[in-house]
């Protein structure tokens, strides 16, 4: 099977339908062909965050609206039910959803399987998907108004979306890296992002992509408008003459030429000898049962990081359970090989292809989650069993808005620190030599360590007949004083990945492949911070918050991948493995693993992105809940007199390019972006 993302959990499988069945709710019908929509699209999960956010506000705006007392996100009218008020809901929901994903999909490269798919779950449900009136408070009406606000909105709200999301400041400074040729020879700035360059890019969804070097993908999305992120919480620097937004600033990751230059070099030396661990014949066995994985406890001391994890051996400092905390019950042992774990875990937390990305990968754990027979529709855990459909759109929600949240912060941050990749940095490091002895060939302070059995100096003797560098030695022995790593061999080891296991070996470190394609190799984006770690996180935190429970529903959620019909980079695994988190926290934990052991990330990007999404996750929620319970104020309300209109028009005007008072989208300033927002909601009554 191809990696979907698409989890087991408590023996549930998650529907890969085009939609839902038609025995879920409308709510849940929309999400899972918008999810279906994201497969099919490039992958890009900041705009994809943001499609789930605006889409999932979209329909609570619609459920809100027909009664007093819930608040619209952006949608701030009053609209009295025609008929039934489910039913009335059920329309707007339906018409504001279709209206959203016909824009926002109408160019992508899965069009034309999804334009139909959008019209057929609308006849399906005995709506008409041609009435396109924005006049009257007839629910088809009302879904269609709710569409037409956010569509102009999201013109306004600085992700540049008009121009399809292009970027309007950012220019790397380093020059590509073509990952075919060996070494790094044009790396010039090696505390920068690099791009890569390849004779076809395939993005993660499976997408060619024109033009050889792929862009930084969404490094100015740090001024885009946020769902709970606050102005206090925001830091505007300047870098290479332009403004850069940050939330949640983590500060500076490891650089050279700095007091943290030796945290550098390790970090990335660490994510070398993970690579080490992906190869099932070495004869090293995991128990990975919640005997031995998970219930960690996440070191917020940058001091004590390196700690966290065991940098030679693999994992981290998971304490384990003793025994299930919902049902008491003990976990079955489960021993796999080490490297069956490994490759499991980068390709199943990866996302591609044909992902849903990070952001839409937790919504399909959610609707796992939901569709368990235990889980009870408690908002927060308590009061009365909520509707399906209410239950839906408020989840829907409050992790649309956190994972929207989470893209607005981490990219911020990927934009301005603008951080260097493990394949740069590696084979940079590889390329300048060793950096344990001054007294051994090709010294250099910022090469690689030596490290007996992971990290070596070809030497002639270890070139010679039987020995372990033989290979490595070059028709005229012209690679003896260069470096080898026992790692991953890479793609170039793969004909045939239905067939053929790469396995691991001493390769020449100036050669060495992260656990990816080779059409692909590393996202196209800085890794400062850990965009999978801060996802995930933050949502972990706020489903715990959600679903009233740290846990899964029975304790335990389950992902198989059966023997050697789960990975796509290679054969395997070797044995059918079952991956478990006994909580929402567990899960998380494992995916920011899975970045290392996949070569994407060292340590430094990642728990800084956790420690982030343990504020995003909360405040989501705690924002989220408020717009169920109610309270004054909406979007274009300048003046607080909870209407939208002239008066609202003057206090923008008379704050125009003067101060921040007319500021709608929190970039800073007061301009024409605002100006568009307020008119988005004109005439809304709040």
């Amino acid at each position: 099977m191809k990696l979907s993302s698409v989890p087991l959990l408590s023996a549930l499988v998650v529907s890969m339908a085009p939609f839902a069945s038609a025995n879920e709710s409308v709510a849940r019908q929309w999400n899972e062909l918008l999810l279906d929509s994201i497969r099919n699209d490039f992958a890009r999960p900041t705009v994809h965050a943001r499609n789930l956010f605006h889409t999932s506000a979209a329909m609570w705006d619609a459920w809100s609206c027909f009664e007093e007392g819930p608040t619209p996100w952006l949608f701030a009218e009053s609209v009295p039910p025609t008929g039934d008020i489910e039913s009335s809901r059920e329309e707007a929901i339906s018409y504001a959803a279709f209206r959203i994903l016909s824009h926002r999909f109408g160019q992508s490269p899965g069009a034309d399987t999804m334009l139909p798919a959008y019209e057929s779950l609308m006849g399906s449900l005995g709506f008409d998907p041609t009435i396109d009136t924005l006049v009257g408070n007839s629910p088809a009406a009302v879904g269609n108004r709710i569409a037409d606000g956010y569509i102009t909105f999201g013109l306004a709200d600085n992700s540049n979306e008009v121009n399809d999301y292009e970027n309007l400041e950012y220019e790397p400074i380093n020059l590509p890296l073509y990952p075919e040729d060996p070494g790094n020879p044009d790396f010039e700035y090696p505390n920068r992002w690099q791009p890569l360059g390849f004779e076809e890019f395939i993005d993660q969804s499976g997408n060619v992509i024109e033009g050889g070097i792929p862009p930084f993908l969404s490094p100015e999305w740090g001024g885009v408008v946020p769902f709970s992120l606050q102005p206090d919480q925001r830091t505007i620097y300047e870098r290479d003459g332009s403004d850069w937004t940050v939330y949640l600033d983590p500060g500076s990751p490891p650089l050279l030429n700095s007091a943290q230059e030796l945290e550098y070099l390790e970090g990335f030396e660490q994510v070398l000898i993970w690579s080490s661990h992906l190869d099932h014949t070495d004869g090293v066995e995991w128990d990975i049962s919640p005997n031995s994985i998970g219930n960690s406890v996440l070191p917020t001391d940058p001091e004590d990081f390196i700690d966290f994890y065991d940098v030679i051996n693999g994992g981290d400092a998971s304490q384990g359970y003793n025994v299930n905390p919902v049902t008491g019950e003990t976990f079955p042992v489960q021993m796999v090989a080490r490297g069956d774990y490994g490759r499991v875990l980068a390709e199943f937390w990866a996302d591609g292809p044909d992902s849903e990305t990070p952001p839409g990968h937790w919504f399909t754990l959610l609707n796992g989650v939901m569709d368990a027979p235990e889980f009870e529709r408690k908002f927060g855990g308590e009061g009365p069993v909520l509707s399906e459909l209410e239950f839906d759109v408020k989840a829907y929600f409050a992790l649309g808005g956190c994972m929207h949240d989470v893209a607005i912060t981490a990219w911020g941050v990927k934009g301005y620190y603008d951080y260097v990749r493990p394949v740069s940095v590696i084979r940079w490091m590889a390329q300048n030599g060793q950096r344990s002895d001054p007294a051994l060939p090709s010294y250099s302070p910022h090469g690689l360590q030596l490290i007996p059995g992971l990290i070596e100096l070809i030497t002639i003797d270890s070139v010679q007949s039987g020995e372990r560098h033989e290979h490595l030695a070059g028709s005229l022995n012209q690679n003896v004083g260069k470096i080898a790593a026992f790692a991953w061999r890479g793609p170039n080891f793969i004909n045939d990945p239905t067939l053929d296991t790469a396995g691991c070996d001493w390769i020449l470190a100036q050669n060495w492949w992260p656990y990816q394609r080779p059409s692909f190799v590393t996202p196209n984006f800085a890794g400062f911070v850990s965009g999978h770690s801060t996802y995930s996180r933050a949502a972990a935190e706020l489903m715990t918050l959600m679903t009233g429970s740290p846990y899964f529903p029975g304790g335990l959620g389950e992902f198989e991948a059966p023997r050697d019909d789960f990975l796509v980079f290679e054969k395997g695994p070797s044995e059918s493995i079952t991956l478990q988190w006994v909580s929402y926290r567990d899960a998380s934990d494992q995916c920011s693993l899975s970045r290392i052991w996949g070569g994407i990330h060292p340590i430094a990007d990642d728990l800084p992105g956790r420690l982030m999404g343990l504020v995003i996750g909360p405040q989501s929620y705690e924002l989220a809940t408020q717009y169920f319970d109610g309270f004054d104020g909406c979007p274009g309300d300048l003046n607080g007199d909870s209407q939208v209109n002239f008066s609202d028009l003057q206090v923008l005007l008379s704050a125009w390019g003067l101060s921040e008072a007319g500021d709608l989208n929190n970039d800073g300033e007061t301009d024409f972006s605002d100006l568009q927002i307020l008119l988005s909601t004109w005439g809304n009554d709040c």
